[in-house]
């Protein structure tokens, strides 16, 4: 049994959920689940539709020139198709936080994230020791403003080695270079210790804690160019009170971290975000 998920982004227009249904009833294929939306102000169509073949004979090539052939070229559409059997590769960067790194690589060895971890590329050695308790190759690439260039060109060396299909910034301290977002765009998941744009800076919580904030939050997002700027994918919140200390605020923010991080995660292993003019539409 073959088992896909297919991503569809396109003009509006009539006719487009029965044209992609049909076709895959003639090709022999069980639509086990399928979600649209439609950005009015845009005029732009999304579909996220996961089907399933018992016919051996249909393969993932011959579907996708078919599809192409048939459905693709009619309405000008832009799409993927990904395998449901074939996990996405991750590489975890972090440089010496450990509270999402821990959070991830438990996730994962639970079998909660269907993905695979190949490799974690950190700046600094500190937290080589848990990628060992994890049995996932560590290397340390040193990342300053004297050796950018070195360091990118060993980051993608890696990644091509390791052949990674996106890279989750596990609090990774260190700007991501232009070359390596414009290899990997839409695939850089990044995580924000606050809602954005807010309490920017190297103390947020204190920021935050001065200001008598009653709730802190989280955002997860894509890399681009512009910091802090990308596609959101997820965000939360926890509330809080003229009772909590900035230790306080520290750690509701590290938990809101943990978990924020862990569902943009799992959201784009699924194939289930798509990113349309800076902001992201999220399946369910």
């Amino acid at each position: 049994m073959q088992k896909i998920t297919i991503l569809i982004h396109c003009k509006d227009q009539k006719n487009i959920i029965a044209s992609v249904t049909t076709f895959i009833a003639q090709v022999g294929g069980n639509i086990t689940y399928i979600d649209q939306h439609v950005d009015v102000e845009q005029n732009v169509f999304f579909m996220r539709l996961e089907c399933e073949f018992a016919n051996s004979e249909i393969t993932i090539e011959s579907f996708k020139a078919d599809f192409d052939k048939t459905l693709a070229s009619k309405f000008d559409m832009s799409w993927d198709l990904y395998s449901q059997e074939q996990k996405p590769k991750m590489a975890l960067f972090v440089s010496k936080y450990d509270h999402c790194l821990f959070d991830i690589l438990g996730r994962y060895s639970a079998g909660e994230l269907n993905i695979e971890i190949p490799v974690i590329i950190s700046n600094h050695n500190d937290l080589r020791w848990i990628a060992e308790r994890f049995d996932i190759p560590f290397h340390l690439v040193p990342f300053t403003k004297d050796n950018k260039d070195e360091g990118e060109a060993k980051q993608i060396e890696l990644l091509k080695e390791y052949e990674i299909d996106f890279i989750v910034l596990a609090r990774y301290m260190q700007i991501i270079t232009p070359k390596l977002i414009s290899l990997y765009e839409n695939r850089i998941i990044n995580i924000h210790h606050s809602f954005l744009p807010a309490f920017p800076g190297a103390k947020p919580y204190h920021s935050a804690f001065k200001r008598g904030v009653k709730i802190i939050g989280a955002t997860s997002h894509y890399v681009t160019e512009e910091l802090d700027e990308g596609p959101i994918i997820e965000q939360d919140i926890a509330r809080v009170s003229h009772i909590h200390s900035v230790e306080d605020f520290i750690m509701k923010g590290r938990d809101l971290e943990r978990i924020v991080l862990a569902r943009a995660i799992k959201l784009h292993a699924e194939r289930k975000t798509m990113v349309y003019s800076n902001k992201t539409v999220v399946f369910s």
